[in-house]
């Protein structure tokens, strides 16, 4: 039977550390849900702030880190259950494109062997010929010439080249799933639009979703479908990544958005944000809501427990401002 989600986060927890003072240890995700669907391609956009569990997030469903809570789930299989060929599978179909454009590639060697390894690997052709018309297909795909970049070392390109060809390198491997950690954070804004519109035809041409790791909710509103905010590892607010940005509704998503740059140069910076102890400590009291002492809707509830997930506007809301909306869940 062909399962309905390609990648599931269920009630998925990561913490770190821990010891007799503080035995549950530093949580960077708390009880996420988070599912793609199979017959569906979309890009998600995951956002937050430093240190609010985006990259974990990324790194779970990577399986570079197995969760201390929970399951992250592939085509049906958890992903620390796998036979090896299911995790041979889940390997090629599951590609990552990470922040710095430089640091993925070894100096040493040119940009043809940086392709040329994921197709000796998963033995995708049967020639050198026929993996060198695979190299050209791919950097054309990415908008590159094949004689403009291989033969050539890393330091002989630009960022904006260097991440292009990640995307062509994770395009020969035919994914289902591209986890993309702060893809153009790296990159001069110049650049930025052409990565930007590159992803988006992943999806249009090609059928690939994409978790967009970024703290940036300008490039998560150009390019996302669906948006999950996180704040020091819970899930605050989900919905269409538009109405989400253009219409916030939990306070903290509401913070975000009005920190975002206006090109307005009469419009003078507000000041400075104080941000009180307790949320600066990694190890401090999650039995609440983690947003409450800097809230200015804070009440009696919040000093409790979390508060539940509420319908708005479409958007999946976790705050008690909604809590005579009725109870939602995370679609």
């Amino acid at each position: 039977m062909k399962a309905k989600y390609l990648l599931e986060f269920d009630n998925v927890t990561m913490a770190f550390g821990g010891n007799k003072r503080n035995p549950a240890g530093v949580v960077a995700l708390e009880e996420l849900d988070l599912h793609i669907r199979a017959d569906e391609p979309k890009i998600i956009a995951i956002a937050g702030e430093s240190g609010s569990g985006k990259t974990t997030l990324a790194r779970l469903g990577l399986a570079m880190l197995k969760p201390t809570g929970g399951r992250v789930v592939y085509k049906g299989r958890d992903l620390w259950a796998m036979a090896k060929q299911e995790r041979r599978d889940y390997r090629r179909e599951v590609q990552a494109i990470f922040q710095d454009p430089f640091a993925v590639y070894n100096p040493f060697y040119t940009i043809d062997r940086l392709l040329m390894t994921p197709i000796r690997t998963f033995k995708l052709a049967k020639d050198r010929a026929q993996a060198r018309t695979m190299m050209e297909e791919a950097l054309d795909k990415v908008g590159l010439r094949a004689g403009e970049v291989l033969g050539r070392y890393p330091h002989q390109l630009s960022g904006g080249q260097r991440q292009r060809i990640v995307v062509a390198r994770s395009l020969l491997l035919q994914p289902k799933i591209i986890v993309a950690d702060e893809p153009v954070s790296m990159i001069d804004a110049s650049l930025r639009a052409n990565i930007l519109t590159k992803l988006k035809e992943l999806r249009d041409e090609f059928g690939i979703s994409l978790l967009y790791i970024t703290h940036d909710l300008a490039t998560a509103h150009q390019i996302s479908d669906q948006i999950l905010i996180l704040y020091r590892g819970r899930v605050v607010e989900v919905g269409e990544a538009s109405t989400v940005i253009q219409n916030p509704q939990h306070p903290y998503t509401q913070l975000l958005v009005s920190s975002i740059p206006r090109p307005d140069p009469e419009r003078r910076w507000e000041g400075t944000v104080e941000i009180p102890l307790q949320e600066l400590s990694p190890s401090g009291d999650r039995a609440g809501c983690l947003f409450r002492h800097r809230c200015p809707h804070r009440m009696a509830e919040c000093e409790e427990r979390p508060g539940d997930y509420a319908g708005v506007y479409g958007q999946t809301v976790a705050c008690y401002l909604y809590k005579d909306n009725g109870v939602s869940s995370l679609a």
